[in-house]
């Protein structure tokens, strides 16, 4: 294995760990908990790029269902069964995307960095909510309506992640021209 594929992979658990980390620094609110998750993922497309952004919280993902207490709620299995697991296939899905949006240029810019950032909450929020609506009223049996849905899983939580946005495009923008990786 070469050096720069063990550079790689060590830079996949670290993200990893990472978004494991901020799974517990939170800010409790309602519903869905107000998590650093978001931050640390969207920071694995940002400096890793598509492809190992994803491998990292696919590994987070594994990590968790395996039954490692690394989700914001513990972990295992049934932890699909949450109604906010949607949040967390949502990191992974939006980490492949910041990173290819981030990355179709050799250097982005800060602008470059945010829009994919943004494009990356998108992400997070439809498969949430969604994922929310639907486990809802099929699994829960107890569905939600449009505006409790709106109101707890999106307009409570996303001003905090915006914020997180910004400062993963500032971060980013500071750290990927030290980083030598082959972004894809």
């Amino acid at each position: 294995m070469r050096q720069s594929n063990v550079f790689s992979l060590t830079l996949c658990a670290l993200f990893a760990a990472l978004i494991a980390a901020g799974a517990f620094l939170r800010v409790p609110i309602p519903v869905v908990p107000f998590t650093l998750q978001f931050l640390f993922a969207a920071l694995a497309g940002l400096l890793l790029g598509g492809r190992l952004g994803l491998y990292s919280v696919l590994l987070y993902l594994f990590m968790g269902l395996i039954g490692l207490p690394v989700f914001a709620e513990g972990g295992g299995l049934f932890y699909v069964l949450k109604p906010s697991f949607g949040y967390l296939i949502g990191f992974a899905v939006a980490a492949y995307w910041i990173g290819r949006v981030a990355h179709r240029v050799p250097s982005p810019s800060f602008r470059r960095l945010l829009l994919a950032s943004f494009l990356g909450l998108a992400i997070v929020y439809l498969f949430g909510m969604v994922y929310y609506a639907l486990i809802s009223s099929f699994y829960l049996g107890n569905p939600i309506g449009l505006w409790p849905l709106f109101l707890y899983c999106f307009l409570l939580a996303v001003p905090g992640d915006i914020v997180l946005c910004v400062l993963a495009a500032a971060l980013a923008t500071r750290l990927i021209p030290h980083l030598n990786l082959n972004r894809k």
